[in-house]
């Protein structure tokens, strides 16, 4: 099953990604893949054909675990 991950890393804005494996509460790093700024565009400080990042857990905040099709539900700021 793959996860749809939001990484929080220290001073830089969240980074989406998806994964194979949450990782385990012994592990010290997290592997993504088609990896994205929250708005869908490219990360500038990651060349254009990388497949997968593997950040260390002790640069993320926190990790955020997406539903199964929430990622497109997700609405900013709106306004009625």
């Amino acid at each position: 099953m793959t996860y749809t991950l939001v990484l929080h890393i220290m001073n830089s804005d969240p980074i989406v990604g998806e994964t194979e494996e949450l990782p385990a509460a012994n592990s010290t790093l997290v592997v993504v893949s088609n990896v994205r700024r929250m708005d869908g565009k490219d990360v500038h400080f990651i060349a254009e054909n990388t497949t997968k990042v593997v950040w260390p857990l002790d640069r993320i905040n926190f990790i955020e675990v997406m539903g199964e099709g929430l990622e497109e539900e997700i609405i900013g700021f709106v306004r009625e």
